[in-house]
């Protein structure tokens, strides 16, 4: 006759042979099978095919996955600007994306701006006006510069933008609106303004 300590005895054993680790390890292997995705990406002009949890995101991906470290994980909720790539043209924050989202895309990080050894303008305007202290916050600064300029050129007005029905003056304000989404705590603002102003002047790509 089957009684409650017997019942309870059988459950328990039943467990400890399902959570042993040799178990767990096949279980944890079995579902991260599943969950795999394989995610095309193309990085700096290199193609990758890489495989992912859906769940990683696109600045997980380029540190964890690619030893792309140059983009910085500050507060990984979208609120600091340090993780800022290029994806097809325009600048976002990698910590809030998910790689599988970008499948297929075209993505360029501070990795990929300088060519053959050579800086790119912005980030040769940055060194010469001292547009940097402790450097943490620096790619993400110098990746959403650079496609500042080009929003620019292409028309987008700001918060600020006085007149939307007209290409709006690169003013310091329009600089300062337009790069509020990158802090940097060391203050170098009015370096990083003078940097942007610099390379917007000149016409530089």
């Amino acid at each position: 006759m089957a009684t409650r300590r017997g019942f309870l005895k059988t459950t328990g054993a039943a467990i400890l042979v399902l959570a042993s680790p040799q178990a767990m390890d096949e279980a944890e292997a079995q579902t991260a099978f599943l969950n795999i995705e394989r995610v095309n990406l193309t990085i700096n002009g290199r193609p990758y095919a890489i495989d992912l949890d859906p769940r990683t995101t696109l600045l997980d991906a380029l540190r964890e996955h690619l030893a792309l470290t140059g983009s910085k994980k500050g507060c990984d909720q979208g609120q600091c600007g340090a993780c800022t790539i290029i994806v097809n043209g325009q600048r976002i924050n990698s910590c809030l994306a998910l790689a599988v989202m970008h499948d297929g895309d075209e993505i360029t990080t501070i990795e990929g701006l300088a060519e053959e050894g050579v800086l790119d303008p912005m980030q040769a305007a940055f060194v010469r006006h001292d547009g940097l202290q402790c450097g943490y916050c620096t790619p993400g600064q110098i990746c959403s510069s650079v496609a500042l300029l080009s929003e620019h050129r292409d028309g987008w007005p700001s918060y600020v933008t006085a007149d939307v029905a007209t290409a709006p003056a690169l003013t310091n304000a329009e600089i300062a609106e337009r790069m509020s989404g990158n802090i940097c705590r060391c203050s170098a603002y009015p370096n990083i303004v003078a940097a942007i102003r610099e390379v917007a002047e000149e016409g530089l790509p």
